[in-house]
């Protein structure tokens, strides 16, 4: 039988139970407010992020975890390690997570650590994770796994509708007049995660419109859905993703379904009232 260890970092956004059902081991990124410093998942959790960030006037900022807290992680009695992290182009969690390896390997070189660029973050990360842990349960050997998760980055399909463009005003992506006026239009904006970058591709007026559009999307270019799983993340609006979930329900039939919650990691990027929509 295989002894593989799974890791992923927590912007995976990957529910309680999944953790537990695949034993995987997640290592917090940091966020910050101000001179208050958390680890996201382990001393702040999704309410109080979310109203902290709510009442906050600049918006939090994410950092990688240090490099001893992957190899404290690696330093476990399986004798293969497989790490996916977060996008290297919006976190240095993936070079960390390297650069953790290898030091690691100097002192313990018997040990085979991987380390896997998801090329995408939340829930589009969540679903290569859990595909990774699947495949270990079927004792696939890591050769294998890391194989078939690189072969498959490439085909997950990941949409989401902002619900504010309040974080992107205060991260300055966004003229603070501008977003006044789009957000008194009641305008959502439609993005697409791919090749590890976010990239707003439309725009929809009021809440119905704008998942109606990402429903559309993932409908027009899923296949096979009966084969394949459906995850869906929510910035603290359970209501909304369940909805979702009904809606695609009536188009698609999927092998599994998942619902989880946007964390701190990737909250402050989308802001309150977000949700994603991934398959694979």
């Amino acid at each position: 039988m295989n002894r593989i260890k799974l890791i992923t970092d927590s912007s995976c956004d990957l529910s309680k139970e999944i953790v537990e059902k695949y034993n995987i081991d997640i290592i917090g990124i940091n966020v910050s407010f101000g001179e208050e410093n958390f680890i996201s998942g382990e001393d702040i959790d999704n309410d109080t992020f979310y109203k902290k960030m709510g009442e906050s006037k600049e918006l939090p900022k994410t950092s990688c975890p240090s490099p001893e807290r992957f190899m404290t992680a690696y330093d476990c009695e399986e004798e293969h390690v497989l790490a996916l992290t977060l996008t290297s182009k919006l976190s240095a969690t993936y070079s960390t997570a390297v650069l953790a390896k290898d030091m690691y390997l100097s002192e313990n070189p018997s040990k085979n650590i991987q380390v896997i660029d998801t090329e995408s973050g939340s829930i589009g990360a969540g679903l290569l994770v859990i595909k990774a842990a699947e495949l270990i349960q079927e004792g696939k050997s890591i050769d294998e796994i890391v194989k078939e998760v690189e072969r498959l980055k490439d085909e997950v399909v990941f949409f989401g509708s902002l619900e504010t463009l309040e974080n992107a005003i205060k991260g300055g992506r966004i003229n603070p007049i501008a977003g006044k006026i789009i957000g008194a239009l009641n305008f959502k904006v439609i993005i697409h995660i791919t090749e590890g970058v976010v990239k707003p591709i439309d725009k929809a007026r009021g809440e119905v419109n704008s998942l109606k559009k990402v429903i559309d999307k993932i409908s027009t270019k899923v296949t096979n859905a009966e084969e394949r799983t459906l995850a869906i993340g929510h910035a603290n609006c359970l209501e909304k993703a369940l909805k979702v979930k009904a809606l695609i329900e009536e188009k698609n039939k999927f092998k599994n379904v998942v619902i989880s919650e946007v964390g701190s990691v990737m909250g402050t990027y989308t802001s309150k009232g977000a949700i994603l929509v991934g398959v694979l």
